[in-house]
């Protein structure tokens, strides 16, 4: 191998009896085999092409070349000009892949891919859609931040030999890339596309479903890193060396057991798990110790199913305000109408060291102040509004000296004769206690019957039974009376 001219490498074969003669087999590695066995017909060239894209052709006399192999169909690194996609005439799939570790550089958990038909960028993570960016409108994505995708331009092309994206930088002196972190967080510039923060279960933010919450995690729970000394008693371990950070988060996430997580291995690969149960041995320091990831609720509502957790949070605290609001005004409402009845009882019932009848001390008690088989009702104001038509003068009867009496008919049909003491009489509430106490002390079936009293604000009503205008001997002998 000689150096042809800059940047060009000459892998030439030796000249034997005017023939070039095979020369030794040539490998190229990154991850797994890319290439492998090849015999150099006559000799081969590899190179940086604009961008660092090193570039393997084989040279043929003629002058005409044929491409072999070159770094931008293997990306660890997007930038400008290469192509996530596919190419329809080999076949071969431009992906962006993270590496399994920062020190290992086998391919990893996630990869960035192009989907021509949804005309938007997908991040999965082994195998499954975790990510999705939106689509392209207007030169942007819905789902990656406005600040990873200042001064870029995107170039789609679709056609018979290839679908794929590309972007290249609006500004000549800032060469953007995009690269994953091993825990599958995609840097783009001087924003980030957290993929790692898809769990599986929430949708927000561009993650894709793809399982359920387990029933032992909470939305908010996230793995926090800390350098700790912790307590190994209770610790499993997983020696996979294909294992990396995402392979052991999954696994931990989704076993109930599991507090936490670290590398085995020295170059990161492998998992120790740890189970703490109740209590959590540790020492927490910032000057040496394990790189250990534990399971914390956070409290940030986002990214796990933030929109919602926050609904459902606005949900329970309207409801908590409006049942509050609710019983704060029925307890005013009651307390209204508790003060309403005291008032209206006292107007009656108040007199000082003394009842209107013996044992009578509220306007419930006046059933049990009369003889057997009498009882008082205490009507409604409203029932006793609509039993005289409003007080109507149609249903008057007359006036006594304490205000007027009307005609009434229950919702039963009986007639009743409504007494309305007069509200600008000064001896109204007294003749009303006089009243009662009379009739508690001298029922009689010869008298008329005192049926119940209404009270209501300075409304002071009595109810009798109705009877007509005739002679007392017509009540007392009836129709067929002797006559002398």
């Amino acid at each position: 191998m000689c150096l042809q001219r800059p940047g060009i490498f000459k892998f030439a074969a030796e000249f034997e009896g005017g023939a070039y003669r095979s020369c030794e087999k040539l490998v190229i590695r990154f991850g797994i085999t890319l290439l492998t066995s090849i015999s150099f017909s006559i000799f081969e060239a590899a190179g940086y092409e604009a961008y660092g894209n090193f570039v393997l052709q084989q040279l043929h006399p003629n002058g005409t070349n044929t491409l072999l192999w070159q770094s931008f169909d293997y990306p660890s690194t997007l930038i400008p000009t290469m192509k996530l996609g596919v190419n329809h005439k080999t076949g071969h799939q431009w992906v962006l892949v993270s590496s399994l570790t920062d020190l290992v550089l086998n391919p990893g958990a996630f990869s960035l891919e192009w989907e021509p038909k949804g005309q938007e960028l997908v991040i999965r993570r082994r195998g499954k859609v975790c990510w999705q960016s939106g689509k392209l409108r207007n030169n942007r994505f819905e789902y990656i931040p406005e600040e990873a995708q200042r001064m870029l331009k995107y170039t789609i092309v679709s056609n018979g030999d290839e679908d794929s994206f590309s972007f290249n930088s609006t500004n000549d002196k800032l060469t953007p890339r995009w690269s994953f972190s091993r825990s599958g967080r995609l840097s783009c510039n001087e924003g980030y596309v957290k993929a790692d923060l898809c769990y599986g279960y929430n949708n927000t933010g561009g993650c894709q479903r793809w399982q359920d919450l387990p029933k032992c995690r909470n939305p908010g729970d996230l793995f926090v890193k800390k350098t700790l000394f912790p307590d190994y008693e209770n610790v499993t371990f997983e020696m996979n060396p294909a294992f990396g950070y995402s392979d052991c988060e999954a696994s931990c996430w989704s076993n109930c057991s599991c507090d936490g997580f670290s590398a085995l291995w020295v170059n990161e690969t492998g998992c120790t798990f740890y189970h703490w149960n109740s209590s959590k041995n540790f020492v927490d320091t910032s000057v040496a110790g394990v790189e250990l990831y534990m399971l914390e609720n956070t409290g940030n509502i986002t990214p796990h199913n933030g929109t919602k957790r926050w609904i459902w949070l606005s949900a329970v605290i309207a409801t908590t305000l409006l049942i509050i609001f609710l019983s704060i005004l029925c307890l005013l409402k009651k307390r209204k109408y508790l003060g309403q009845e005291k008032k209206r009882k006292e107007m009656v019932m108040k007199m000082p060291h003394s009842t209107i009848c013996d044992g009578l001390s509220s306007i419930e008690d006046f059933g049990n102040v009369f003889k057997k088989g009498h009882e008082l009702n205490v009507f409604d104001y409203t029932l006793v509004m609509m039993a005289t038509n409003g007080f109507s003068s149609e249903n008057k009867l007359g006036q006594g000296g304490f205000g007027p009496v009307y005609k009434g008919i229950l919702p039963t049909g009986q007639e009743v004769a409504v007494k309305r003491l007069s509200k600008t009489s000064t001896q109204g509430i007294m003749e009303f206690k006089n009243e009662l106490t009379l009739i508690c002390e001298l029922q009689h079936m010869n008298l008329v019957q005192l049926l119940g009293c209404c009270i209501h604000e300075e409304e002071k009503i009595l109810i009798y039974e109705y009877m007509p205008n005739k002679s007392l001997d017509f009540y007392l002998f009836g129709e067929e009376c002797v006559t002398v």
